[in-house]
């Protein structure tokens, strides 16, 4: 079968392999060769976001230390990623637990406002409820385009708050637009390949956060 849809993932699967071994040995080189894929665009990813990762975890920690909070939000598998996120700034593996939330943690409040007001608007109106002038927010998507995104966004940004996007491709609409103040870019055409790194960026912005905080005299 020609059309099945695993064929672009793996070909060998459809082609009525009799070979028990070379089916095997296939499967093997083709998880080898995707592990390699993503650390490569892993490493490259962060090498190339370096200067921003500073940039952005040295304003991330003034604000904290001033007593601001993170607000996190994605759609899909871009929203577990930017729940998992904010974990790990609330709930660290070391260091002190930083304020954040994810602003697609509560089904209640997101199904009410998807239901009242409209699905785009289901993260700028929790902003306009909860966030405040020195806070942050970090939108999580593999398009860097998604209209719900967006509007949180602008909300953020109008309303005081550092914004970041996280995004594929070649950034989406996240890295033309002014409510974007620091846009990490994943230039990759793969959904996997692009969530992964991103959350190794991820984890790269929390720890370069978390020294920063802990080393006296690091933030003004």
């Amino acid at each position: 079968m020609t059309d099945e849809p695993t064929n672009f993932l793996y070909p060998f699967i459809d082609a009525q392999e009799d070979d028990a071994a070379s089916l095997l040995a296939d499967l093997t080189a083709s998880a080898q060769a995707k592990a390699a894929e993503s650390l490569a665009l892993r490493r490259s990813t962060v090498e190339a976001n370096a200067e921003l990762l500073a940039t952005a975890a040295g304003e991330m920690a003034r604000r904290f230390a001033a007593g601001g909070r993170l607000f996190t939000f994605g759609n899909g598998g871009s929203c577990t990623d930017s729940t998992t996120l904010a974990r790990l700034f609330a709930r660290p593996p070391l260091g002190k637990p930083l304020p954040s939330w994810s602003l697609t943690a509560d089904q209640a409040i997101l199904t009410a406002l998807g239901n009242d007001v409209g699905y785009e608007l289901v993260f700028a109106r929790q902003l306009i409820a909860r966030a405040k002038a020195g806070d942050i927010a970090i939108a999580m998507s593999t398009s860097g385009s998604s209209p719900n995104l967006m509007a949180g966004l602008k909300e953020a940004r109008n309303r005081g708050l550092y914004t970041i996007g996280f995004a594929g491709y070649d950034g989406g609409a996240f890295a033309k637009s002014p409510d974007v103040d620091a846009c990490f870019v994943v230039r990759s055409q793969s959904v996997h390949r692009i969530q992964e790194a991103q959350a190794l960026l991820g984890y790269e912005l929390w720890l370069a956060v978390h020294e920063l905080l802990q080393t006296p005299g690091m933030v003004a």
